[in-house]
């Protein structure tokens, strides 16, 4: 009976979308999208369980990760669909299913360093320190997009996580030493350095479509 209303309310929200005037690749991909949740509902779901909290890592990063990215690699676009639903994953405690799924589609777009920066973020989040894995993701980030400010910025993210913060202090400043005066993403990065470097408190990230200015 529950997977039957799972049907129905998948076959509801399809038909909201439709009415929104959704059409066209969106309306694929967020098919595809209920789909992916359906499916993992069908495999892992116990709606019979009681609700508990996923334990929080032994270092928590800095700043919410999603709003970082969305600062300094925008949103809305095929990418950042994925990278939501990684998210979403990791969000119910399902690190290794974020991780896959995104090892899955830097398969499939290998040239795409969004998801090789959210393929090493989700591997960090995973193992709960930067692994090898995860500096390769986001090295390989950075050879595809060459001054870009996401892939150091997220490496040191991790770097920060795994207890080594002198060295996104290394790497944050070398983002800022090389940044237009008028980047919308500065100030979230000086943030980051003050809050590694005195402890200040730092400011939620811009919100901002614009990657990489």
């Amino acid at each position: 009976m529950t997977f039957a209303w799972l049907g129905l309310l998948a076959s509801l929200t399809l038909g909201l979308l439709w009415l929104m005037k959704l059409r066209g690749p969106l309306l694929t991909l967020a098919a595809a999208a209920i789909a992916f949740g359906c499916a993992g509902y069908a495999v892992q779901g116990r709606p019979d369980l009681s609700g508990s909290p996923r334990a929080t890592t032994d270092r928590e990063p800095p700043m919410p990760l999603t709003g970082a990215r969305h600062a300094l690699m925008g949103q809305f676009d095929g990418s950042d669909a994925w990278l939501n639903m990684a998210d979403a994953l990791a969000s119910r405690g399902n690190t290794e299913d974020a991780a896959n799924l995104l090892r899955a589609q830097v398969a499939r777009y290998p040239n795409d360093y969004k998801l090789w920066v959210g393929l090493g973020n989700a591997l960090t989040d995973h193992a709960r320190t930067l692994t090898p894995s995860a500096r390769f993701a986001f090295n390989r980030a950075m050879e595809l997009a060459p001054g870009y400010p996401a892939p150091p910025f997220f490496l040191g993210l991790a770097e920060a996580r795994s207890g080594n913060p002198e060295e996104a202090v290394r790497l944050w400043r070398e983002i800022l030493a090389d940044a237009p005066a008028n980047a919308s993403w500065r100030p979230m990065i000086e943030d980051g350095l003050l809050l590694m470097t005195q402890g200040t408190p730092i400011s939620a990230p811009p919100a901002t479509d614009q990657a990489g200015s």
